[in-house]
Parts: C-alpha cells; sequence; structure tokens
C-alpha cells in the first residue's frame, strides 16, 4: 500500500476497551487517524452536540438517577426494543408517580404499558404497569419543533409568573450562575410562531404546552434519548436544543435530572474514551507520543461518510473491520456494495458471520474471534478480564465462562496486536506480544494515556466496576468560556417538501426481534408483524388519500436532486398509529434509500430517520388485488 491513508480501520462497539486501545495503536502507528467507527452511524451528534454545549460528549445521569426523578422524558428511544433494560427503571419510576413523558412517531406497547418479567405477580396474572402519562406522537422530523414548543411554553410560562409577581419558572440562580447565551435563544424563541411549530412538529399548542407543564412543574428531570434526535440532518443541533430545554431549570448537575444518550452497542462510549476517534486532539497525541515512543500522525481522518465517499470514489485499497455490520448499516448500500467489491483487501474481525461479510474486496479474510463470554487463558492459564464503558460511564470488567465454539479461537486484543506485528514488524515500538499476554498491561498504557482511568486495574475489582469522572455532572462545565451554553437553533429544520401533496417522511426502525443490524427472526410481537420484514407502515388517512389499502405493495422511492434513483421495491402496507406526513420500515433493508450526502455536516451521521420518499403502487401483484380473501 503506497499510503497510510488509503487504509480505513472501522470499530464496532461490541470490541473492549483493551482491543479498541491496541486498534487505535496499530492504525497509528501505521500512520493514519481513519477511524470510522458505529458512533458515526448513531450517537456522533451527541459526541459533537454535548461537548459546546456542557463540556463533555457524553451524557450526565447515573441509572441511580431513575429513583429520583420527578419526570423523565423519552424522546426519539423504542426503549422496549432498544434498551429493555431501562425498562425495569422506566417501571419502578411510573409506580412510584413519576411522570414519563414520551414524543415518538409510532405509538410503541412497551412505552405504554410494561410488564415486568422478574416480577412474579405480573407474569402470573398477565397484569402489566401502565409506562407513559403522556404519549405525544411528533411528525417525523418535526423533533426541532416540538422542542422548541417545549421551551417557547416554558419561556411562556415564566414571562406569566414574572408578570404577575408569582415565583419564576426558570431557574434564574442556576442561569445566572452556570449558563450563558440565554438572550438570543429566549428571543428567537418568542419570535416564532406557535403555528409554524404546530405545523412542523404535528402536535398541537395545547399539546406542547401540557407537556412543558409537566417538565417544569417537577423539580428534577431526566431527558432520554435515542437515534430518533440523533440520525438527522440537524441531529447535532438537535441534542443541543435537548440540553437549552434542561438548562432553563437547572436539570443538570443534580440528583434525579440530566441528559442520557441511550446507546446501542455494550462499548460504543468505550471505545471513543480509549482513543477511537478520527479528529484526536493535540493532547492526546502528544500524550500518546510520551507514552508508547512514536510520533502519532497529526492530520483528522475519516468517519464513517468520508470513509464511504473515498471507498466509493477509488481512493481506498484496503478496509479492516473490528467487529460489525458495516456495508449493510451504510446509506447508499447499493453504490457502497459496489464500491466495496473493487477494494484490494477486506479484513473482517468477528463473532459471527453477518451481510457484509458477503461484499469483500478481491482479497479478503473473515478473521473468527472470542466472544467476551467465552473463556480467554493467558498463556499461564489464568482467566483474561476486559472491560467495557456503558452509556453511563460506568467502566465494569469481566471474564468469559462459556467453553470457545473452537480450540483455536483468539481474542479481539490478541488477533489486532498479531495484526500490527505482522504489518508493521520489527519497526514497531510497541512490545505486542507482551502487552497481550496480560491484559492488565494494556489497561496500564490506558490509564497512562488518560488520566480518568487513574488506578484502572485496582478499580474494576470492586464489584459494579466504578464511574469515570463527568464534569458537567459535577456543574464544572469544561467549554472554553467556562459556563453551560444555550445555543441557538434559527428557524424549525423546515420542511422543504411541505408543499409536495405526494411526499411523505420516512424513519427507518429496527424490529423487536433484531439487535442493530442482527435481525434474529421476522417477528415484531410489539407492532403484530409475523414473518415478514418487507414493511411499510403507514396511517389509514395517508393510506385513503393514495387509494391503497392493507396488503398493497408499494416501491418506496427517495426525493432527492441527485439525479440518482433510490427505490426499495414491493413493501406491504399495514396500517400503524403514526402521524400524518410520515412512514416507517425496517433497517438495513431500507438503508439504500439513505442518499450518501444526506448527513448531519457537523457529526457526519446518516439522516436515516428522516428520509423524504414518494410510494408508487408496486407491479408486482398485491395480496389483495391478487383475488385473496381479505
Amino acid at each position: 500500500m503506497s499510503y497510510p491513508n488509503e487504509a480505513e480501520f472501522y470499530t464496532s462497539g461490541r470490541s473492549s476497551n483493551e482491543a479498541a486501545f491496541l486498534y487505535q495503536l496499530f492504525a497509528r502507528e501505521f500512520g493514519t487517524n481513519n477511524f470510522p467507527d458505529c458512533s458515526n452511524f448513531c450517537h456522533e451528534p451527541t459526541s459533537q452536540g454535548l461537548p459546546a454545549a456542557i463540556g463533555v460528549g457524553k451524557g450526565t445521569c447515573l441509572l441511580e438517577d431513575f429513583n429520583h426523578a420527578d419526570a423523565i422524558f423519552i424522546i426519539g428511544q423504542n426503549t422496549g426494543t432498544n434498551s429493555p433494560r431501562m425498562m425495569t427503571e422506566l417501571r419502578n419510576a411510573a409506580r412510584r408517580g413519576a411522570r414519563i413523558v414520551v414524543l415518538n412517531p409510532l405509538r410503541e406497547r412497551a412505552l405504554e404499558r410494561f410488564q415486568a418479567p422478574q416480577n412474579v405477580i405480573e407474569m402470573a396474572t398477565m397484569t402489566s404497569t401502565p409506562i407513559a402519562t403522556n404519549y405525544y406522537q411528533v411528525k417525523v422530523g418535526g423533533d426541532v419543533a416540538a422542542i422548541k414548543g417545549l421551551m417557547k411554553a416554558t419561556i411562556e410560562a415564566d414571562d406569566r409568573a414574572l408578570g404577575q409577581g408569582e415565583p419564576r419558572i426558570l431557574d434564574i440562580d442556576f442561569i445566572e450562575g452556570h449558563t450563558a447565551g440565554l438572550e438570543p435563544v429566549r428571543n428567537d424563541l418568542r419570535d416564532t410562531p406557535w403555528p409554524k411549530i404546530e405545523r412542523q412538529s404535528g402536535l398541537s399548542r395545547s399539546q406542547l404546552e401540557e407537556a412543558a407543564r409537566v417538565y417544569f412543574e417537577a423539580n428534577r428531570v431526566m431527558i432520554c434519548y435515542g437515534m430518533g434526535i440523533t440520525q438527522h440532518i440537524r441531529g447535532t443541533q438537535n441534542v443541543q436544543q435537548l440540553v437549552n430545554l434542561l438548562l432553563l431549570r437547572g436539570n443538570i448537575g443534580r440528583a434525579g435530572a440530566g441528559i442520557l444518550p441511550v446507546r446501542g452497542h455494550s462499548n460504543v462510549q468505550g471505545d471513543r474514551t480509549v482513543g477511537i476517534t478520527e479528529r484526536p486532539t493535540s493532547e492526546f497525541l502528544e500524550q500518546l507520543r510520551r507514552v508508547v515512543g512514536f510520533n502519532p500522525p497529526r492530520d483528522h481522518g475519516h468517519d464513517v461518510v468520508h470513509a464511504l465517499e473515498a471507498i466509493v470514489e477509488g481512493r481506498v485499497k484496503a478496509f479492516i473491520g473490528l467487529g460489525g455490520n458495516f456495508v449493510a448499516a451504510s446509506p447508499d448500500t447499493t453504490v457502497v456494495a459496489d464500491s466495496f467489491r473493487k477494494l484490494t483487501l477486506t479484513v473482517h474481525i468477528a463473532t459471527k458471520l453477518n451481510r457484509s461479510h458477503l461484499v469483500h474486496g478481491r482479497n479478503a479474510l473473515i478473521l473468527p474471534c472470542l466472544a467476551r463470554s467465552e473463556v480467554d487463558r493467558a498463556p499461564d492459564g489464568t482467566l483474561q478480564q476486559l472491560t467495557i464503558e456503558d452509556s453511563m460511564s460506568i467502566v465494569q470488567a469481566s471474564r468469559g465462562m462459556l467453553v470457545p465454539a473452537s480450540p483455536h479461537l483468539r481474542s479481539e486484543p490478541w488477533i489486532v496486536a498479531h495484526m500490527a506485528r505482522a504489518t508493521l514488524g520489527d519497526k514497531s515500538v510497541i512490545q505486542w506480544e507482551s502487552l497481550v499476554e496480560d491484559y492488565s498491561r494494556i489497561r496500564d498504557k490506558i490509564e497512562a494515556v488518560f488520566p480518568i482511568f487513574q488506578g484502572y486495574n485496582a478499580r474494576i475489582a470492586v464489584p459494579g466496576g466504578f464511574h469515570l469522572t463527568n464534569s458537567a455532572r459535577e456543574r464544572i462545565w469544561k467549554t472554553p468560556n467556562g459556563k453551560a451554553n444555550f445555543i441557538l437553533f434559527p428557524g424549525l429544520d423546515e420542511d422543504e417538501h411541505e408543499n409536495n401533496p405526494e411526499a411523505l417522511w420516512l424513519s427507518t426502525l429496527r424490529s423487536h426481534d433484531q439487535y442493530n443490524t442482527t435481525v434474529y427472526t421476522n417477528n415484531d410481537r410489539y407492532r403484530g408483524v409475523f414473518n415478514q420484514r418487507d414493511v411499510l407502515f403507514l396511517n389509514k388517512v395517508e393510506m385513503q388519500k393514495r387509494n391503497f389499502a392493507e396488503g398493497d405493495r408499494v416501491d418506496v422511492q427517495t426525493l432527492s436532486s441527485d439525479g440518482v434513483k433510490r427505490i426499495v421495491r414491493g413493501l406491504t402496507i399495514v396500517p400503524y398509529n403514526i402521524p400524518d406526513g410520515s412512514c416507517a420500515a425496517y433497517y438495513p433493508e431500507t438503508n439504500p434509500l439513505i442518499p450518501l450526502h444526506s448527513y448531519d455536516p457537523q457529526s457526519g451521521t446518516p439522516a436515516a430517520k428522516a428520509i423524504p420518499v414518494v410510494l408508487k403502487r408496486s407491479l408486482a401483484a398485491s395480496p389483495r388485488s391478487a383475488g385473496a380473501q381479505p
């Protein structure tokens, strides 16, 4: 390979801290900062949006905050399918009287009622606990309008209180002591008319005022959000508006309050913490140089979108994937797959086969590795430990207990280390073999590079692990001005296709029997879909407008100005409670509809949750038109 930047080093959040740290050492000693990462597909707007607002790119909540919150807002997140562990905390909060407010386009069963599998009485009596006290179906793409509606209602309530000599709604002491930038945001909210907010959000003023009242009548509020917020053209700004809402009443930096991005893979956050970043700071690179003894590259590398662009343009020769289902997860999947086959080399380190392994370069390797649940022994026979960092910045260790699927399997750290040795040879200054003989040595290096891990090996010996310091949780704002910042979002993310009566906004989603891009069955029991995935969720009003009926098959085509025709054919219409102007379908099947150029410019995250589309009756006969009985 002529140049190191002709290689892309992809990471999945399935990897451990130890494997990810070695991986970034390998790539940087090789000479590149090309680190397209799974977080680019999902929560990069969190990593880019939060630092400017609160000085840290992570959520501020712990699990124990669910025990103290007076109100919990769930926005753009199907908790029952995507975060089932969190359902127990929501159930407990609901049973003690906390208000739970949901803003989500689809009515999701687990957010309405939940039956706890650990509760003997609920299981025996087939009863359940009501979850959402308020459920608002925001239009697809209408998130920022809804959030600004909540803020506008809060500001107007504060104006009324001030005019009537009543206690303020806003936490003025917190705002004056800890924040900057409120005035431009407040002026923008006052100038934004309610009819525009209603039209873009799909919610009425009374609904938004009702939700805002829940917010400002609560002393402690958590906001939990998922990819329904982040996977948008303005995903980073969406995240920042959630922070604005919380700052209005001082809901960051106290028990039972804060912002909680709900991430997917077990270590998608930890990867970033230990150095998987295409935009490394000079401070990090200098510390890395001091600890490991080589001078890492300083230029910024590729995130997912820029890696894909380089692959499509033929500027990449090699792709190495540390886990993941890269091609299937990509936008413009058909174009990406065609380009992937032209690569000189593709390498996948994986615990199981997936669709991306079928799309490979001229030379291809699949390197099976141990899962974290499988026994991994050091040369002296002792069990190795691996660590991850969860969504709440808790670092925990685990040892595999299952017999490996094969005695020949090696761990991810071992494979990465020996790939590095084979590639770099004796020119490498890293003692790769020594590091993977005992993973505690890797953790020593991590601690030396990142002081936040001080006492790493000792602290993971404590049951439950340890919490990485979160400055915003302590109301220490590591921003340039030393304040938490209100950040202005002009406008409402206006609907460019508002005047096209045929246009709909499509949100991609996953089924209940699915984890990220891995599909286990064709069933989605919470939504009443069985034995199929080629479906389009559409409400009855939109069906009638287009003269469609349940069971009709349609072709879905993206509205795009680039002249490229993107179509997914033959989806079966399933009536569902979803707002007017909206529709939804499963990914990765509908990822070919996402244009590669349709992404958040601040984070590079593809806009998978708001794709403008039109529907055409499929040329393939539907069951209804073919004479099947209704």
